[in-house]
């Protein structure tokens, strides 16, 4: 099975040592800062999981992950960003957000971002077996 992640981040740096990590753990990524891009990956089913930064292109991960999921429901969003209000996390998640993370700071911070797409696929694969054929 292919592991195709999107990385939906406007901060370059951000999206460049993200994307370094999971290509290093064999990862096919796909990086973008544009919420329009992010939307194409989906729709076409290029991506998998995404891992969704707060903000882009000035669109609020609250507003685009409703419209991420109705183009794939069975998509997983990981969101990585800084703090949040107990109520918008809870939001998010009924949204269908699979984890919610802080926005990685040092190198070794990255090893939890990597456990939580590595479980998402994980997921991904179990639905996968249960579905109807």
């Amino acid at each position: 099975m292919i592991r195709r992640l999107l990385i939906a981040d406007k901060d370059l740096e951000s999206r460049r040592r993200l994307a370094n990590l999971f290509i290093e753990s064999g990862y096919h990524v796909t990086v973008t800062d544009s919420a329009a891009n992010a939307l194409y990956d989906v729709i076409k089913n290029t991506a998998q999981v995404v891992i969704l930064s707060s903000e882009f292109d000035e669109v609020r991960a609250a507003d685009l992950i409703p419209l991420l999921k109705r183009c794939n429901p069975h998509l997983t969003v990981i969101l990585v960003t800084g703090e949040l209000s107990l109520p918008l996390v809870r939001r998010l998640r009924r949204e269908g957000v699979f984890y919610h993370a802080l926005k990685p700071v040092k190198p070794e911070d990255g090893q939890e971002i990597l456990e939580a797409v590595r479980c998402a696929f994980e997921s991904l694969v179990l639905q996968e077996s249960r579905r109807p054929a």
